[in-house]
């Protein structure tokens, strides 16, 4: 009788953010935000 057992250990660790990235990533979602209103501005107007 053979009995073959494979296992897996699989982990996952967060990634820590530097200063400068954070302060990119804060930014492009103000620009995103901003796009957005715009669209919707222009979008209430026609």
């Amino acid at each position: 009788m053979t009995l073959n057992i494979l296992f897996f250990s699989i982990t996952f660790n967060k990634r820590e953010e530097s200063l400068q990235q954070a302060v990119r990533n804060e930014m492009v979602e103000k620009l995103y935000e901003q796009n957005k209103d715009r669209q919707n501005f222009v979008h209430h107007l026609m």
